[in-house]
């Protein structure tokens, strides 16, 4: 598949004032990938995601997803993302079974349809036992596989996702990483973004390396890892590789 099945980016920067957010950035996501945006706090990974999902106007350059602008087609667009922002927002006092149908009549789907994708989401991500409860009395993990199914409820082509695993425990995390896995394998775009390296080494076919809002590496993680031990002369892992490039003493959001 290619990058038009996917994501598009052109000299992508967006500054405010004199400060620089994001840098002009190039990149290339082709249907299929896992592609994973690593970097500390105020690296830039948080808005790149949101021009990607054209809520911000970026200050030069472009992002196409689709082969649609991100920004000028934005409203098109949504039909084929499913975003999970790092704060979901959910109407609490709704259960989640009814959240997601509401959700799924917003979306225009026909009722059938939107019932039995509902219960398809809450079986696999296992909120079935839950989904009658308030979204209030969730935990963060619960809250967070369900912004998840709240992304996945009108079948997208492309997911961004920002730090899609925050609070869940290992086996929640793994179960989230699979169905990320089997969702690229199946031609669906993943963009995440994530503290967790190694989630990101498990997961991604590439990784981004954002500092400051630049771009200080990209690839495979294995490659990364292998770049870095030849220079080295000693074998290094992604956490060693991204605290190098970085600078960092701990990884960030």
């Amino acid at each position: 598949m290619t990058a038009r099945d996917g994501i598009t980016i052109e000299a992508l920067s967006k500054a405010y004032g004199e400060f620089r957010a994001l840098e002009p950035l190039d990149l290339q996501i082709a249907g299929g990938e896992v592609v994973g945006l690593l970097g500390p706090n105020g690296a830039g990974k948080t808005t790149l995601i949101r021009l990607v999902m054209g809520l911000l106007v970026p200050s030069s350059g472009r992002a196409q997803v689709l082969g649609m602008d991100c920004f000028g087609d934005r409203v098109a667009l949504k039909r084929q993302i499913g975003y999970l922002p790092d704060t979901p927002f959910f109407y609490d006092y709704l259960t989640a079974r009814e959240l997601l149908r509401f959700l799924s009549e917003v979306h225009g789907l026909e009722r059938a349809q939107g019932v039995r994708r509902s219960e398809r989401l809450l079986a696999e991500l296992e909120l079935a036992d839950a989904a009658d409860d308030f979204v209030t009395q969730y935990s963060l993990g619960m809250k967070k596989k369900l912004a998840l199914a709240m992304a996945l409820l009108h079948e997208p082509r492309v997911l961004l996702l920002d730090e899609p695993t925050t609070g869940l425990d290992p086996s929640s995390s793994r179960q989230i990483r699979q169905f990320l896995r089997s969702f690229a394998d199946g031609g669906g775009t993943v963009l995440l973004s994530t503290h967790w390296l190694d989630m990101a080494e498990s997961l991604c076919d590439r990784v981004i390396i954002l500092q400051r809002g630049s771009l200080v590496a990209s690839g495979a993680p294995a490659e990364l890892c292998a770049r870095t031990s030849a220079a080295r002369g000693n074998a290094q892992s992604l956490e060693q590789v991204f605290l190098q490039l970085t600078g960092a003493r701990e990884t960030g959001s």
